[in-house]
């Protein structure tokens, strides 16, 4: 691994080609005009680039949402370095900037402002991966600093329907019709004015939102017949008897191996338990899980271990196969060890080091995974037991942070 080439970080990004640029357009607008892309603008009459823009983060279906709310202006674009896979010079070119998730790179920092001088827009999705559940995820603190330090206008896009088009735990594609909010939320008067913690309220505050709750209140009626299967991969845990990893799902039904409750998806995104006709909402599911996961953390007991398989990803080229090793989750944080090429292999990542983690479901066909990364290398790791949640981990992850963030 020491001969292999990383990726370089250092590059400065690319203004977007003009060519690519109506490119982008010509892949982007069918797309989302098929889908019937609802455009509202709040605030951003006579507002020109250059502009912090940031973004929900729901599904693959965004990158072309916000390339239609953006028309006709340049931008650039932060990307999780798998982005980058087999294609880096057209990303590059395209004005992508690579980012290793969940690392503080303060070269990214400079390749902001770059954007930024260049008099463009640069585009962040904070969330930092997909929603999990149709909710909004933790953002950094550091963003009231970053729009402080860049001094232009904050704008956030909040996307509708695109977690319900291809939610991450089923990315099959369901008839969803989509809207867009974009609204410039500080001036360029305010961010000299405000301070950080009144722009952090502010960015967080237009984060709010609940798709399940936005599907119900649009009376938006999602047909396709497998719309609950994969659910389970983020409802681990039974609301019902309590039992982890004995939730499966198929079809439009949700159900527990242990204690045999049952739930119906409706077409209007609710569970219905079977025999009590109880009604869950499906975010408050999740909160349950976090609840029971703080609750563990609280009391000084969480605890994940297992015999893993690692992946590294120096660069664009693909992933390389790394071996065994052991990850650990505790109240330090992560531990990854291992033996790679004959020397012992060690990551720690302190539980403050990481607002929250990136997961995946049944990743690249070789199943659940979460991945951590260095500045010059991110590594994907698949733990080899049975019975454990990446969703558990990823809750976890956000609690430890908020747990010795307080103290």
């Amino acid at each position: 691994m020491e001969e292999v080439t990383r990726f370089d970080m250092k590059q400065p990004p690319i203004r977007q080609k003009g060519y690519l640029k109506v490119l982008t357009w010509l892949i982007s607008f069918p797309v989302v005009w098929l889908r019937g892309l609802k455009i509202n603008k709040a605030n951003m009459k006579g507002l020109k680039p250059p502009y912090l823009l940031l973004c929900t983060h729901k599904s693959f279906i965004d990158f072309m949402v916000t390339t239609a709310c953006v028309f006709p202006h340049r931008a650039n674009y932060v990307v999780a370095i798998d982005g980058f896979i087999g294609r880096e010079k057209l990303l590059r070119n395209v004005g992508c900037i690579c980012k290793r998730k969940f690392t503080n790179d303060v070269q990214l920092v400079m390749h902001l402002r770059k954007v930024i001088d260049n008099g463009d827009i640069l585009v962040i999705y904070p969330e930092a991966r997909y929603s999990l559940i149709g909710t909004n995820a933790c953002l950094p603190d550091s963003l009231g600093k970053l729009a402080k330090l860049l001094k232009v206008p904050v704008v956030t896009l909040s996307m509708h329907g695109n977690f319900l088009y291809s939610p991450v735990w089923s990315l099959r594609k369901r008839r969803v019709s989509l809207s867009a909010d974009i609204t410039q939320i500080i001036t360029q008067d305010e961010i000299r004015q405000l301070p950080k913690d009144e722009i952090n309220k502010r960015i967080n505050d237009a984060f709010i939102y609940d798709e399940f709750q936005w599907q119900k209140d649009n009376g938006i009626h999602i047909k396709y017949k497998n719309r609950a299967k994969g659910l389970h991969k983020v409802l681990y845990k039974c609301c019902h008897c309590g039992t982890e990893y004995k939730m499966l799902s198929d079809g439009n039904m949700l159900w527990c191996e242990h204690c045999g409750s049952k739930w119906t998806m409706t077409e209007l995104g609710e569970l219905i338990e079977q025999n009590v006709k109880k009604h869950i909402h499906i975010p408050h599911w999740y909160e349950f899980l976090r609840e029971e996961v703080r609750r563990l953390i609280e009391a000084g007991t969480y605890f994940f271990s297992s015999d893993v398989v690692i992946d590294s990803l120096p660069n664009a080229d693909g992933y390389i196969p790394l071996g065994e090793g052991r990850l650990t989750h505790d109240m330090n944080g992560f531990t990854l060890e291992g033996i790679i090429g004959g020397q012992k292999f060690l990551l720690k990542k302190d539980p403050l080091s990481m607002y929250s983690c990136h997961i995946e479901y049944d990743y690249m066909g070789k199943g659940d995974c979460i991945d951590l990364s260095t500045l010059n290398d991110t590594y994907y790791i698949y733990p080899k037991i049975k019975s454990w949640s990446a969703t558990k981990l990823s809750l976890a992850t956000e609690e430890l942070y908020n747990f010795f963030s307080r103290k």
